[in-house]
């Protein structure tokens, strides 16, 4: 006899919940997982990927990266992509890349998990949008793609012997 036992709503935070709190990983790590719990699935997804590509770009010199790069930060929709931007801002673009792929590694599941929730015809557990606004909090970047990279485009600091997974 099988039985059935009700688990409540899945929470498409747990994993992020978990890698905020995780010691072992590294500090931007987990200032990612937290500025990403109950951001909707897809756009947290996508909004990570498209800073990573866009940021990959730069570093590899290609045509209207920067003026993306600077078209996202300068976008006048909520603040995610500039706060996953900033929490890496002067780290070394190695280890923004390096912390972003990770990032995206965690929300591509949680995405699936969304996407067959939705199909099942169930939702998951409630989520509480940490953007208030639609609309940036305060002052944005100026849209000007003609800026120099400092040291942390081509110095890499390394990873400071921080534990990783």
């Amino acid at each position: 006899m099988n039985k059935v036992f009700d688990i409540g709503k899945f929470d498409l935070d747990i994993t992020l919940r978990d890698a905020a709190l995780d010691p072992n990983c590294r500090p931007t790590k987990r200032m990612l997982a937290n500025a990403s719990i109950g951001v909707e699935p897809f756009d947290a997804y996508y909004s990570a990927r498209e800073l990573y590509e866009t940021l990959q770009g730069v570093f590899q010199g290609l045509p209207n990266a920067k003026s993306r790069l600077t078209q996202i930060l300068s976008c006048h929709c909520d603040d995610y992509q500039r706060c996953l931007y900033y929490a890496l801002a002067g780290r070394g673009v190695v280890q923004m890349l390096d912390d972003l792929e990770w990032l995206f590694g965690l929300l591509g599941p949680r995405c699936q998990i969304s996407g067959h929730l939705l199909r099942s015809g169930q939702r998951p557990a409630p989520m509480v949008n940490p953007y208030v606004s639609s609309e940036p909090d305060g002052p944005v970047p100026a849209r000007n793609a003609d800026f120099t990279e400092g040291p942390s485009w081509y110095l890499d600091p390394g990873l400071g012997g921080m534990i990783e997974e």
